[in-house]
């Protein structure tokens, strides 16, 4: 399994609904994703001041294979979510950290 992980510094004037609207219609693309086990998105709760580097928010999704994972990667509707995200976030693709685990 991949687990492929996001991590967000959005910009301050970027609105809660338009960041709720990214993670929305990411888990409506996970939905029709073969491979696509699960969407998890949320906001930093962790209690280790500092150490989030700025990263406030993020998301998660679960892929059964690197294969699924590749093909979520080129999909259009993902390229064009991951614009908006990237360009909401602070410096651009500076502002999104992305980090995948095989588990």
């Amino acid at each position: 399994m991949i687990r492929h992980c996001v991590f967000i510094r959005f910009r301050a004037d970027v609105p809660a609904s338009e960041r709720q609207a990214c993670y929305d219609d990411l888990a409506k693309l996970c939905k029709r994703l073969p491979g696509a086990l699960a969407f998890t998105s949320g906001v930093n709760v962790s209690p280790e001041a500092g150490m989030d580097k700025g990263y406030t928010e993020g998301f998660i999704l679960d892929f059964t294979d690197a294969a699924a994972r590749d093909a979520y990667l080129i999909d259009p509707e993902h390229q064009a979510i991951g614009g908006r995200i990237v360009s909401s976030a602070v410096g651009g693709p500076d502002g999104v950290f992305v980090f995948d685990l095989e588990v």
